[in-house]
């Protein structure tokens, strides 16, 4: 949770900073003029262009998909780190546990599996922490440790679905209230100009294209997670498998 608002923190800094930050500082003289380096023209005009989009927007629904972007952004960040953080080399780690359980050195493969980082070495660890209760003892521990470690793997991934849903619904809204607004606008006139219609309607348009971009990006986060999580489901399926032969022959070796 700390890294989550750590990550947090410093996104909104990196997003929000740039957009109300001044565009340049003038030179006091000729001199200075050539010594100080500038920011490029054009990615002052990019920035102020977002700006000028983000007011234009209306500050209270564009600040709310602007949240919806950083608690996304934050919390797909953190997911992927966590789950680099959880891949393991499954193949080593069977080998040297096969290597332990081939000497019946039970405690020395409960070692490796315990020095060992990720989701597989723990379950290995609760299956092998249960090996003189018998194999249905064994399998039900490392399903059930199986079925945790799952859980923790897919963990904030419903809160990133809600920001990917949430964020196109406020662009929506309003811009439904821009076009309310623009309405009073021209009923207040009472006249319907072409460039009072057109300016309300492009402005009550930039909350939904700000949402839809927000969500797509978010998207892309979603979808990378879910493959990350989904082959390191499959990694724990397959290393279990291979656990469970290996006491298996342990079993056999030592009736």
């Amino acid at each position: 949770m700390k890294r989550l608002f750590i990550l947090l923190a410093l996104i909104g800094s990196l997003l929000v900073l740039p957009m109300f930050q001044g565009t340049s500082l003038h030179a006091q003289d000729d001199t200075e003029t050539v010594t100080t380096t500038t920011q490029p023209e054009q990615t002052v005009k990019g920035v102020e262009l977002l700006k000028k989009y983000f007011l234009d927007g209306g500050w209270q629904f564009m600040s709310l998909v602007l949240v919806c972007l950083i608690l996304g952004l934050a919390i797909a960040i953190e997911r992927i780190i966590s789950l680099n953080l959880a891949t393991t080399n499954t193949n080593k780690l069977l080998s040297d546990v096969s290597d332990k359980l081939a000497a019946n050195d039970v405690d020395g493969a409960k070692e490796v599996a315990k020095a060992t980082r990720g989701p597989v070495a723990s379950i290995f660890y609760q299956g092998l922490d249960r090996i003189n209760e018998g194999l249905d003892v064994v399998e039900k521990s490392i399903v059930a440790y199986g079925s945790v470690q799952m859980g923790r793997l897919e963990s904030g991934l419903s809160w990133l679905s809600l920001f990917i849903a949430l964020a196109p619904m406020l662009g929506f809204m309003g811009t439904v209230i821009g076009m309310i607004e623009a309405f009073d606008s021209i009923q207040a006139a009472g006249d319907i100009s072409p460039s009072l219609v057109a300016g309300g309607i492009k402005v009550a348009l930039l909350t939904t294209v700000f949402g839809l971009v927000v969500a797509i990006i978010l998207q892309i986060f979603y979808n990378y997670l879910v493959s990350k999580v989904d082959s390191l489901v499959n990694n724990m399926e397959d290393s279990s498998i291979g656990l469970v032969d290996l006491i298996t022959r342990y079993y056999n070796r030592n009736k």
